[in-house]
């Protein structure tokens, strides 16, 4: 009842009536009071976003995430959920307290040499406290939301019932794969519960850009991390989105950017292992120039063969080989495999072909990733979801450094880096770096080289004889099979003849006694006689 209240007062029930199903009762739209009172409506896109907001943080995170789906969405929706902001009240320190007492099974003051009840950041999944550890160190400690599973399960089913009617009654629904990017959104949503999970991605980034003058990672103190709590290294730095205070503190803007494209790609393709949730209010600039990365709990990574088809995609596009890329899409079966690479490789041209009237500059690596997706779902393309969080994080990083510097060139910025990662996967080095990798393997086995070449041969000599002696059990059956049906029709043909016999003289005498003084029965029985006799001598 509460989320029909919310679409009347923000206007979708006219949405509702426009679908297939509900058409024909649109007139009663004209018939409802509330109707007769609209004036210059938003537009769908502004009502979706102001409903969301209405129904709670979990449908707001839904449409954050949604938002990214812009393979799916009209730009219009993307662009207006792509505004949503994840203002949720704080939820009350003594319930936090709570919480990490019962995590921890002691007084906070056991755990904590201060801890401030106030959070200073609250989000829809967890809040953040300020608190310090025994031994003097600054940390933050990042509370999961009490009653949070509730809440994420009484809100998922609303969203999974909303979606399978969708998809029943309305084209664009089925269109947009609504059930799916709820089922995906679930996955995410209880992915983040899991503190633990968080700070082992954390710790792994961690490792990956350990002594880097790129990116720095907040250290995870262990021994107070548990489930529902997460205690982290204290970082201070810039807001990336805050353009004034960088110029101010003398880092330079283009050198930031630049730096970002390269963040980007050395998670993708060198570490494949990528913080998917790269929007400003994650990330921090240090005073060193260093991007600061925080919230970590959405993370991607991609198959090899993802991450060669991914690179060959974007060399195959910036030299116009579309019918490359639609081969590198059958090959990496992000398509079928019964897909015209003809047929493809037009559609492909036709979408992309237009973005070359534009100076390079202008080309968007996120926006050619969406367009790529957009046309393939055409040709039944299914949802990657390792290339969607690749895709939502190009997307963010492209944006934050265009934000940074507008004249940002992502391809120039791009391609050396690509080129080098190319020919270290495929090239003379590619080989020698096999070789050294293996290396190890092979001398561990290398003793037992020569009993495998004896059982090798051993076993190529037993399954030679098992095969000769199975062609002559073979042989053996197919004589049996010839003698069997030989006896066959031979008794078959002199029942036959004998029975003939009896018959005809019956019929010709109609006597059953003698023939030519000869009883019956003993003709007969001279007759199965020789038939015995036959079948003897056979």
């Amino acid at each position: 009842m509460y989320i029909n209240r919310v679409l009347v007062r923000r206007g979708l029930d006219e949405i509702v009536l426009a679908t297939h199903l509900f058409r024909p009762l649109r007139f009663t739209l004209y018939l409802q009071p509330w109707h007769w009172f609209r004036r210059n409506q938003d537009p769908a896109g502004v009502r979706l976003r102001l409903v969301l907001e209405d129904l709670g943080p979990i449908f707001v995170k839904f449409g954050q995430i949604l938002s990214t789906r812009k393979d799916l969405l009209p730009e219009e929706y993307a662009r207006e959920l792509a505004r949503l902001q994840d203002k949720v009240p704080p939820f009350p320190g003594e319930q936090a307290v709570a919480i990490i007492e019962k995590s921890f099974g002691k007084p906070i003051g056991d755990v904590f040499a201060v801890f401030d009840v106030q959070p200073f950041a609250s989000a829809s999944i967890a809040q953040v406290h300020a608190a310090r550890l025994p031994d003097g160190t600054e940390v933050i400690v990042k509370v999961v939301r009490p009653g949070i599973e509730k809440t994420i399960k009484r809100d998922i089913s609303l969203m999974k019932t909303i979606a399978e009617w969708a998809e029943r009654y309305t084209a664009i629904a089925r269109r947009l794969h609504v059930c799916e990017v709820v089922c995906d959104f679930e996955k995410t949503l209880y992915d983040e519960l899991d503190m633990v999970r968080e700070a082992s991605s954390a710790s792994q980034l961690k490792r990956n850009f350990a002594g880097s003058k790129l990116l720095y990672v907040p250290e995870v103190y262990w021994a107070y991390t548990r489930k529902r709590v997460m205690v982290m290294e204290r970082i201070s730095g810039i807001p990336v989105g805050n353009i004034d205070a960088l110029r101010a503190a003398g880092i330079d803007l283009r050198l930031l950017a630049e730096n970002g494209v390269e963040v980007f790609f050395t998670q993708v393709f060198s570490h494949n292992f990528f913080h998917a949730d790269m929007h400003p209010g994650n990330i921090f600039v240090g005073p060193d120039g260093r991007y600061i990365a925080i919230d970590f709990g959405i993370m991607g990574s991609l198959r090899d063969v993802d991450q060669r088809y991914l690179a060959e995609n974007f060399h195959a596009f910036f030299r116009r080989d579309y019918r490359r890329v639609a081969e590198l899409h059958v090959e990496s079966d992000w398509v079928p495999k019964d897909t015209r690479v003809d047929e493809f490789e037009a559609a492909i041209r036709t979408v992309c072909e237009p973005i070359f009237e534009r100076p390079l500059r202008e080309i968007s690596f996120g926006h050619l990733l969406v367009n790529l997706f957009q046309t393939a779902r055409r040709f039944d393309m299914e949802v990657q979801p390792q290339l969607v969080l690749l895709q939502k994080t190009l997307l963010n990083i492209e944006g934050l450094g265009r934000q940074l510097y507008p004249e940002l060139d992502l391809w120039v910025t791009a391609k050396p880096f690509l080129e080098r990662w190319m020919l270290d996967r495929v090239g003379p080095k590619a080989f020698f770096k096999a070789v050294v990798r293996n290396t190890p393997y092979w001398v561990e086995k290398l003793p037992e080289l020569p009993g495998m070449i004896h059982d090798f041969l051993n076993e190529s000599r037993n399954t030679e004889a098992r095969e000769e002696q199975r062609r002559l059990d073979v042989e053996k059956l197919s004589r049996e099979l010839r003698r069997s049906n030989r006896l066959t029709f031979r008794a078959v043909t002199g029942s036959t003849l004998i029975l003939s016999a009896v018959l005809i003289l019956v019929m010709h005498t109609g006597q059953f006694t003698s023939l030519s003084g000869v009883p019956v029965p003993t003709l007969l029985l001279g007759g199965l006689g020789a038939l015995i006799l036959i079948f003897s001598w056979s």
